[in-house]
């Protein structure tokens, strides 16, 4: 799509910039990379008034030009190089209107650089609740450049903001906050004749960063690092001249156009909120009782549609059965497709929950609390502050939770990050154990407020947090640096959560968790049903012979059916794969039917539960559909007639896929993120051995 005019959306975190990109474009958007990078990069499009569209790029946030991340790092590089393809014709900085002064050092930076910049004054509605009282005219008049109220979370100015960047081609540059060159005159000057440029402050911004600065030639380069030795420049000292005088030009502005009627001692609600929740005792306390409460709802509020949705898929089965021809492709298609499938979409109302919850949660800000109070325990096992974002985020899915990595500086941090991230129960571990607590934990009451089964699920995602601790304290000892980490961060103040955003977040994490696993467990079931289906040599034909003896005739014709199912589900492809395997697997508890489903979950942990659907609807009845649950409840161990999910062997299977790298999706980005294939076959090795440890142990003390 060809837009008319580019514009990109600066600020710091928790600006509500976002907020503002995703008002801005509504679904028209798409996420990407920037070249060369593994930066995400979000572009939406716009309509404005003058009928004319508007390409919007949602730049990282940050504090300063002044990169701490590789994500912040981006900011410059898109904003100074005149030939990216991203480089705007306009900036809109977003502003927190409740903490401007913080929020103005990026802006009088940017605004050096001499690009057209509108001002988007953000949490208009926020700022009047704290009796803050600013004139806009005055603020802009200092400026020298439009300032527009808006409140994005209650789309409030977004008309006025999108009419003032039609007119943007009016906008005079904003004077020079400061005299930069008074902080390396002969330095400036120098790099302004060599690279052939006359904007002081972008020459001094290729003296701190010219050595990550990809659109700078190599002799650009090397002669910049010769100015540098020349004149003696020292980037951070050059730094904190800087930021000083930025701030006495912040100050006076605050001074001018600013007022608070309420005195310094007045304390505000999030302070007041905060020293309950982030209390040293009992913020962890809270916390572990929010986890509960979500882990509990996760079962109780599920039941129902899960139940629906199970019996809907059993009906549609034996309609397919009753009313298609009999034949090979009504057998997989319902045998396979259908109920692998099943084994997926019953889990949505579950998958939907969990994303609710985690979304209210970003939303009010409390997870930056449980972050800032993670802070020192993460710490004592050598990770950084930051490390607590990934980890949290794992409750969804690894693969997002490893890309936002890239904002701790340390690289030891990071590489512990990285490692252990995979070990949190994301959300393709949750229908594994729902569907096996099911079976074996009764669902009962425990002193009539908690449920047996949310109880175990709540300890499941528990022993995940506790497993990561304990191996990022190992590899603190076993991977080397010198670098030390450092953790900063804001805590921004508590606010409703926006339900919209909630029921959305929902709906779009949901439907790409259906999508996602959904292609993988199609095409797995589709291969397992052949597999299933077919043996090697004339094994299936003697089995036909062997049944048509007078012995067997005698049997009932379902028994009969059932016992010819049997043997050929286990002569089959699959039946010879999941016993080749089953000497390694026996003592962990495993038969050679939970080995195919081991097997075919190294794509996706799901998966597991549409195999084990398509295993047991290839060994059933057409004429008696259930579900998955139903199907592994009733079946037996051939050799002891006993159940075959029994206490051990469900505990020792939620074990085995508590440790096991079994995503695919996992393996790839870790490859991605550290451009060496000897992580990813490190932390997969790693993984495996503690998988099958635990899984043995596990058996083995309480079968």
């Amino acid at each position: 799509m060809k837009a008319d005019i580019r514009i990109a959306l600066v600020g710091n975190p928790n600006t509500g910039k976002s907020t503002l990109f995703n008002v801005l474009t509504g679904l028209n958007q798409k996420i990407g990379n920037f070249p060369g990078v593994t930066v995400d990069k979000k572009i939406g499009y716009s309509s404005l008034p003058d009928g004319r569209s508007a390409e919007v790029i949602d730049l990282p946030g940050t504090y300063s030009l002044y990169p701490k991340s590789h994500d912040e790092s981006i900011v410059f590089s898109v904003l100074a190089d005149r030939s990216n393809d991203h480089n705007p014709d306009l900036v809109v900085i977003i502003l927190d209107a409740t903490n401007l002064k913080r929020n103005l050092l990026l802006y009088t930076q940017v605004a050096d650089l001499k690009i057209p910049v509108i001002v988007a004054l953000n949490m208009m509605d926020m700022a009047k609740k704290a009796d803050l009282t600013i004139d806009v005219d005055g603020f802009a008049k200092k400026l020298g450049v439009p300032v527009i109220p808006v409140s994005a979370r209650k789309v409030e100015g977004i008309d006025k903001l999108k009419e003032a960047i039609a007119f943007s081609n009016k906008i005079a540059f904003q004077p020079d906050s400061i005299d930069v060159g008074s902080i390396a005159p002969q330095l400036i000057a120098a790099v302004q004749k060599e690279i052939g440029i006359d904007n002081p402050y972008y020459a001094l911004q290729l003296a701190h960063q010219h050595e990550t600065l990809a659109f700078l030639t190599p002799g650009q380069n090397e002669a910049i690092e010769t100015l540098e030795k020349e004149f003696a420049f020292h980037s951070q000292k050059a730094q904190g001249a800087e930021t000083i005088a930025r701030y006495n030009f912040i100050n006076d502005l605050l001074y001018d156009t600013v007022t608070k009627s309420v005195t310094a001692e007045d304390e505000t609600t999030s302070n007041r909120i905060d020293k309950i929740l982030t209390h040293k005792v009992f913020g962890f306390v809270i916390f572990f009782a929010i986890l509960m409460f979500i882990f509990q709802s996760i079962f109780a509020w599920s039941e129902y549609p899960m139940s629906l949705i199970s019996d809907g898929f059993v009906w549609a089965q034996s309609t397919l059965h009753h009313y298609l021809p009999a034949g090979p492709l009504t057998n997989l298609l319902v045998d396979g497709v259908v109920a692998g499938l099943s084994g997926v979409m019953v889990f949505i109302p579950q998958i939907a929950i969990l994303f609710a919850f985690i979304s209210i949660l970003e939303d009010t800000g409390y997870m930056s609390r449980v972050t800032f109070m993670m802070d020192k325990i993460m710490r004592k096992v050598g990770l950084n502050g930051k490390s607590v974002v990934p980890l949290i985020g794992g409750f969804a899915c690894a693969v997002p939770s490893i890309m936002s990595t890239r904002t701790i500086e340390n690289w030891k941090d990071r590489m512990i990050t990285i490692m252990v991230t995979p070990l949190i129960t994301c959300s393709a571990r949750l229908p594994v154990y729902t569907l096996l607590i099911s079976l074996v934990v009764p669902n009962k009451s425990v002193w009539w407020i908690f449920n047996m089964q949310g109880l175990a699920l709540t300890a499941m995602y528990l022993f995940s947090l506790v497993s990561a601790v304990v191996v990022a304290w190992v590899m603190k000892y076993i991977l080397k640096s010198r670098e030390r980490g450092y953790f900063i961060m804001e805590l921004p103040v508590y606010r409703m959560p926006r339900w919209g955003n909630v029921l959305h977040s929902m709906y779009d994490r949901s439907k790409a968790f259906v999508l996602q696993a959904g292609k993988v467990i199609i095409a797995v079931s589709v291969i397992l049903w052949v597999m299933a289906s077919y043996g090697p040599g004339k094994g299936f034909d003697q089995i036909d012979q062997k049944y048509k003896q007078a012995q067997y005739q005698k049997a009932a014709p379902d028994s009969l059916q059932r016992m010819i199912a049997s043997d050929k589900l286990e002569n089959s492809y699959a039946g010879v794969l999941g016993h080749a395997i089953e000497p390694v697997i026996r003592p962990l508890g495993f038969d050679w039917k939970i080995g195919i489903a081991l097997i075919t979950s190294f794509a996706a942990r799901e998966v597991f539960v549409g195999t084990m659907a398509t295993i047991y609807s290839v060994n059933g009845d057409a004429d008696n559909i259930q579900s998955v649950k139903q199907k592994m409840g009733s079946a037996k161990n051939e050799q002891t007639g006993q159940p075959v999910f029994t206490l051990a062997v469900a505990m020792s299977l939620m074990m085995f896929y508590a440790f096991a790298m079994q995503c695919a999706s996992t393996v790839a980005v870790v490859y991605r993120e550290t451009k060496n294939w000897r992580w990813p076959a490190a932390q997969f090795a790693y993984m495996t051995v503690l998988a099958y440890v635990a899984s043995f142990v596990t058996y083995h003390l309480l079968k």
